[in-house]
Protein backbone atom coordinates (compact mmCIF):
# COMPACT_ATOMS: atom_id res chain seq x y z
CA UNK A 1 0.00 0.00 0.00
CA UNK A 2 1.25 3.47 -0.93
CA UNK A 3 0.13 6.56 1.02
CA UNK A 4 -2.31 8.73 -0.89
CA UNK A 5 0.25 11.54 -1.08
CA UNK A 6 4.00 11.35 -1.63
CA UNK A 7 5.70 14.68 -0.99
CA UNK A 8 9.28 15.48 -2.03
CA UNK A 9 11.08 18.42 -0.44
CA UNK A 10 14.65 19.57 -0.82
CA UNK A 11 16.85 22.60 -1.38
CA UNK A 12 17.07 24.19 -4.78
CA UNK A 13 19.10 22.11 -7.28
CA UNK A 14 18.67 18.94 -5.18
CA UNK A 15 16.83 17.21 -8.03
CA UNK A 16 13.42 17.10 -6.33
CA UNK A 17 11.47 17.87 -9.52
CA UNK A 18 13.10 14.98 -11.40
CA UNK A 19 12.50 12.63 -8.47
CA UNK A 20 8.87 13.72 -8.22
CA UNK A 21 8.34 13.13 -11.94
CA UNK A 22 9.91 9.67 -11.66
CA UNK A 23 7.55 8.86 -8.79
CA UNK A 24 4.56 10.14 -10.75
CA UNK A 25 5.54 7.97 -13.72
CA UNK A 26 5.76 4.85 -11.53
CA UNK A 27 2.43 5.60 -9.86
CA UNK A 28 0.69 6.76 -13.05
CA UNK A 29 -0.28 10.10 -11.57
CA UNK A 30 0.83 13.74 -11.73
CA UNK A 31 2.94 16.20 -9.78
CA UNK A 32 1.57 19.17 -7.86
CA UNK A 33 4.13 21.97 -7.55
CA UNK A 34 4.70 23.55 -4.13
CA UNK A 35 6.87 26.42 -5.34
CA UNK A 36 5.85 30.01 -4.64
CA UNK A 37 7.46 31.39 -7.79
CA UNK A 38 6.56 28.66 -10.27
CA UNK A 39 2.90 29.68 -10.04
CA UNK A 40 3.71 32.63 -12.33
CA UNK A 41 3.76 32.74 -16.11
CA UNK A 42 6.55 34.64 -17.82
CA UNK A 43 9.55 33.45 -15.80
CA UNK A 44 10.04 29.79 -16.81
CA UNK A 45 13.83 30.03 -16.91
CA UNK A 46 14.34 32.03 -13.72
CA UNK A 47 11.96 29.86 -11.68
CA UNK A 48 13.19 26.61 -13.26
CA UNK A 49 9.73 25.48 -14.30
CA UNK A 50 9.45 21.82 -15.29
CA UNK A 51 9.23 21.00 -18.97
CA UNK A 52 6.34 18.59 -18.50
CA UNK A 53 2.84 19.51 -17.47
CA UNK A 54 2.69 20.04 -13.70
CA UNK A 55 -0.23 21.15 -11.56
CA UNK A 56 -0.13 24.73 -10.22
CA UNK A 57 2.71 25.86 -12.50
CA UNK A 58 2.34 29.00 -14.70
CA UNK A 59 -1.25 29.57 -13.56
CA UNK A 60 -1.02 33.27 -12.60
CA UNK A 61 0.05 36.42 -14.43
CA UNK A 62 3.09 38.26 -13.11
CA UNK A 63 0.97 41.19 -12.06
CA UNK A 64 -1.21 39.03 -9.78
CA UNK A 65 -0.68 38.69 -6.06
CA UNK A 66 -0.60 35.18 -4.59
CA UNK A 67 -1.18 34.18 -0.98
CA UNK A 68 -0.46 30.99 0.95
CA UNK A 69 -4.17 30.68 1.68
CA UNK A 70 -5.15 30.83 -2.00
CA UNK A 71 -2.39 28.42 -2.94
CA UNK A 72 -3.51 25.99 -0.23
CA UNK A 73 -7.06 25.89 -1.55
CA UNK A 74 -5.84 25.23 -5.10
CA UNK A 75 -3.37 22.59 -3.92
CA UNK A 76 -6.02 20.75 -1.90
CA UNK A 77 -8.29 20.64 -4.95
CA UNK A 78 -5.47 19.36 -7.19
CA UNK A 79 -4.35 16.71 -4.70
CA UNK A 80 -7.90 15.53 -4.07
CA UNK A 81 -8.62 15.21 -7.79
CA UNK A 82 -5.45 13.18 -8.40
CA UNK A 83 -6.06 10.88 -5.45
CA UNK A 84 -9.67 10.29 -6.47
CA UNK A 85 -8.69 9.68 -10.10
CA UNK A 86 -5.33 7.91 -9.83
CA UNK A 87 -5.14 6.77 -6.22
CA UNK A 88 -2.06 8.87 -5.46
CA UNK A 89 -0.72 12.40 -5.83
CA UNK A 90 2.90 13.58 -5.79
CA UNK A 91 3.67 16.99 -4.29
CA UNK A 92 7.08 18.57 -4.86
CA UNK A 93 8.65 21.87 -4.03
CA UNK A 94 11.16 23.90 -2.18
CA UNK A 95 8.90 26.55 -0.65
CA UNK A 96 8.38 25.11 2.81
CA UNK A 97 5.24 27.03 3.69
CA UNK A 98 3.61 26.13 0.37
CA UNK A 99 4.45 22.46 0.93
CA UNK A 100 2.81 22.56 4.36
CA UNK A 101 -0.19 24.39 2.90
CA UNK A 102 -0.59 21.64 0.29
CA UNK A 103 -0.50 18.86 2.87
CA UNK A 104 -2.19 20.35 5.93
CA UNK A 105 -5.35 22.28 6.69
CA UNK A 106 -3.49 25.34 7.93
CA UNK A 107 -5.56 27.79 9.93
CA UNK A 108 -4.17 30.91 8.31
CA UNK A 109 -4.81 34.26 9.98
CA UNK A 110 -6.98 36.78 8.11
CA UNK A 111 -5.69 39.81 6.23
CA UNK A 112 -5.66 43.07 8.21
CA UNK A 113 -8.40 45.64 7.63
CA UNK A 114 -7.48 48.69 5.53
CA UNK A 115 -5.08 51.02 7.34
CA UNK A 116 -4.27 48.66 10.20
CA UNK A 117 -0.80 47.77 8.99
CA UNK A 118 0.16 51.40 8.49
CA UNK A 119 -1.19 52.34 11.92
CA UNK A 120 0.65 49.57 13.77
CA UNK A 121 3.81 50.18 11.74
CA UNK A 122 3.75 53.80 12.94
CA UNK A 123 3.33 52.59 16.53
CA UNK A 124 6.33 50.32 16.18
CA UNK A 125 8.50 52.93 14.45
CA UNK A 126 7.77 55.41 17.24
CA UNK A 127 8.92 53.04 19.97
CA UNK A 128 9.67 49.34 19.25
CA UNK A 129 9.97 48.45 22.95
CA UNK A 130 6.61 50.02 23.74
CA UNK A 131 5.01 48.25 20.78
CA UNK A 132 6.35 44.91 21.96
CA UNK A 133 5.17 45.65 25.51
CA UNK A 134 1.73 46.42 24.14
CA UNK A 135 1.78 43.08 22.31
CA UNK A 136 2.73 41.30 25.52
CA UNK A 137 -0.26 42.88 27.26
CA UNK A 138 -2.75 41.63 24.67
CA UNK A 139 -1.10 38.38 23.48
CA UNK A 140 1.65 37.10 25.75
CA UNK A 141 2.09 33.91 23.73
CA UNK A 142 2.81 35.82 20.52
CA UNK A 143 5.08 38.28 22.34
CA UNK A 144 7.15 35.38 23.66
CA UNK A 145 7.54 34.02 20.12
CA UNK A 146 8.53 37.32 18.47
CA UNK A 147 11.68 39.31 19.20
CA UNK A 148 11.28 43.04 19.74
CA UNK A 149 13.62 43.77 16.80
CA UNK A 150 11.51 41.77 14.34
CA UNK A 151 9.47 44.70 13.04
CA UNK A 152 7.41 42.77 10.49
CA UNK A 153 6.24 40.09 12.92
CA UNK A 154 5.59 42.48 15.82
CA UNK A 155 3.38 44.57 13.55
CA UNK A 156 1.61 41.47 12.23
CA UNK A 157 1.06 40.15 15.75
CA UNK A 158 -0.50 43.45 16.83
CA UNK A 159 -2.77 43.43 13.78
CA UNK A 160 -3.98 39.94 14.60
CA UNK A 161 -4.43 40.63 18.30
CA UNK A 162 -6.67 43.54 17.41
CA UNK A 163 -8.82 41.15 15.35
CA UNK A 164 -8.98 38.58 18.15
CA UNK A 165 -6.48 36.29 16.41
CA UNK A 166 -2.96 35.25 17.35
CA UNK A 167 0.36 34.92 15.57
CA UNK A 168 1.08 31.94 17.86
CA UNK A 169 -2.20 29.98 18.11
CA UNK A 170 -2.47 27.16 20.63
CA UNK A 171 -3.34 24.68 17.87
CA UNK A 172 -0.49 25.31 15.43
CA UNK A 173 -0.78 22.83 12.58
CA UNK A 174 2.24 24.19 10.73
CA UNK A 175 4.59 21.94 12.72
CA UNK A 176 2.13 19.14 13.47
CA UNK A 177 2.48 15.66 11.97
CA UNK A 178 -1.21 15.79 11.12
CA UNK A 179 -1.94 15.87 7.37
CA UNK A 180 -5.14 16.03 5.33
CA UNK A 181 -4.50 12.63 3.74
CA UNK A 182 -2.12 9.73 4.50
CA UNK A 183 1.21 11.20 3.45
CA UNK A 184 4.89 10.33 3.22
CA UNK A 185 7.25 13.32 3.13
CA UNK A 186 10.70 12.59 1.71
CA UNK A 187 13.54 15.06 2.18
CA UNK A 188 16.47 14.96 -0.23
CA UNK A 189 19.90 15.21 1.34
CA UNK A 190 22.68 16.34 -0.99
CA UNK A 191 26.26 17.01 0.10
CA UNK A 192 27.09 20.72 0.31
CA UNK A 193 29.91 20.50 -2.24
CA UNK A 194 27.68 18.70 -4.73
CA UNK A 195 24.77 21.08 -4.14
CA UNK A 196 26.92 24.18 -4.64
CA UNK A 197 28.28 22.77 -7.90
CA UNK A 198 24.74 22.13 -9.12
CA UNK A 199 23.67 25.66 -8.16
CA UNK A 200 26.54 27.20 -10.10
CA UNK A 201 25.86 25.00 -13.13
CA UNK A 202 22.18 25.87 -13.09
CA UNK A 203 22.90 29.62 -12.89
CA UNK A 204 25.24 29.39 -15.87
CA UNK A 205 22.64 27.44 -17.85
CA UNK A 206 19.99 30.04 -17.03
CA UNK A 207 22.15 32.80 -18.46
CA UNK A 208 22.89 30.77 -21.57
CA UNK A 209 19.15 30.12 -22.03
CA UNK A 210 18.33 33.84 -22.10
CA UNK A 211 17.18 34.56 -18.56
CA UNK A 212 18.32 38.19 -18.76
CA UNK A 213 15.94 38.96 -21.61
CA UNK A 214 13.22 37.08 -19.75
CA UNK A 215 13.50 39.11 -16.54
CA UNK A 216 13.79 42.42 -18.39
CA UNK A 217 10.59 41.66 -20.29
CA UNK A 218 8.86 40.68 -17.04
CA UNK A 219 9.88 43.86 -15.26
CA UNK A 220 8.87 45.99 -18.23
CA UNK A 221 5.40 44.41 -18.15
CA UNK A 222 5.11 44.85 -14.40
CA UNK A 223 5.28 42.36 -11.55
CA UNK A 224 3.28 42.06 -8.35
CA UNK A 225 4.79 42.36 -4.89
CA UNK A 226 4.89 38.59 -4.50
CA UNK A 227 6.21 37.88 -8.00
CA UNK A 228 8.90 40.50 -7.41
CA UNK A 229 10.44 38.26 -4.75
CA UNK A 230 11.73 35.83 -7.37
CA UNK A 231 15.38 35.16 -6.61
CA UNK A 232 17.69 37.13 -8.89
CA UNK A 233 14.92 38.99 -10.73
CA UNK A 234 16.27 42.52 -10.40
CA UNK A 235 19.97 41.62 -10.18
CA UNK A 236 19.90 39.85 -13.52
CA UNK A 237 18.14 42.77 -15.13
CA UNK A 238 20.41 45.50 -13.78
CA UNK A 239 23.93 44.13 -13.25
CA UNK A 240 26.67 43.20 -15.74
CA UNK A 241 26.62 39.50 -16.62
CA UNK A 242 29.54 38.38 -14.43
CA UNK A 243 28.36 40.34 -11.40
CA UNK A 244 24.82 39.08 -11.86
CA UNK A 245 26.01 35.48 -12.07
CA UNK A 246 28.13 35.80 -8.94
CA UNK A 247 25.35 37.42 -6.95
CA UNK A 248 22.76 34.92 -8.17
CA UNK A 249 24.93 31.99 -7.12
CA UNK A 250 25.61 33.53 -3.71
CA UNK A 251 21.96 34.30 -2.99
CA UNK A 252 20.85 30.87 -4.22
CA UNK A 253 23.35 29.17 -1.90
CA UNK A 254 21.97 31.16 1.02
CA UNK A 255 18.43 30.24 0.07
CA UNK A 256 19.39 26.58 -0.20
CA UNK A 257 20.87 26.75 3.32
CA UNK A 258 17.57 28.22 4.55
CA UNK A 259 15.63 25.43 2.82
CA UNK A 260 17.80 22.79 4.46
CA UNK A 261 17.10 24.26 7.89
CA UNK A 262 13.37 24.31 7.14
CA UNK A 263 13.54 20.72 5.86
CA UNK A 264 14.91 19.44 9.16
CA UNK A 265 11.91 20.96 10.98
CA UNK A 266 9.23 19.24 8.89
CA UNK A 267 7.36 16.79 11.16
CA UNK A 268 7.71 13.14 10.22
CA UNK A 269 10.04 13.75 7.27
CA UNK A 270 12.08 10.78 6.03
CA UNK A 271 15.53 11.78 4.85
CA UNK A 272 16.71 10.21 1.59
CA UNK A 273 20.20 10.30 0.07
CA UNK A 274 19.84 12.51 -3.02
CA UNK A 275 23.44 12.06 -4.21
CA UNK A 276 22.40 9.24 -6.57
CA UNK A 277 20.68 8.77 -9.91
CA UNK A 278 17.06 9.91 -9.96
CA UNK A 279 15.73 6.39 -10.48
CA UNK A 280 17.50 5.09 -7.37
CA UNK A 281 16.18 7.94 -5.23
CA UNK A 282 12.62 7.38 -6.48
CA UNK A 283 12.88 3.64 -5.90
CA UNK A 284 13.98 4.13 -2.30
CA UNK A 285 11.13 6.52 -1.61
CA UNK A 286 8.68 3.92 -2.91
CA UNK A 287 10.28 1.23 -0.78
CA UNK A 288 9.92 3.41 2.31
CA UNK A 289 6.32 4.23 1.37
CA UNK A 290 5.38 0.57 0.97
CA UNK A 291 6.98 -0.33 4.29
CA UNK A 292 5.00 2.21 6.33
Amino acid sequence: MIPEVLAVFGPTASGKSDVAEALADRLETEVVSADAMQVYRGLPILTNQPARSTRLVAMRELGDEMSVGEYGRLAHAAVDELVETNGTAVVAGGTGLYLRAALVDLQLPPAPPPGARERWSAVYDTNPDAAHAQLEAVDARAAAAVHVSDRRRVVRALELAEMGESLAPGDDKLWSEETRRPTLIAGLEVRSVQLEARITKRAEEMLAAGVVDEVRAALAAGVSRTAGKALGLRELADLPRDEALELLVTRTRRYAAYQRKWMRRIPGIVMIDGDRPTTEVADEILEVARAR
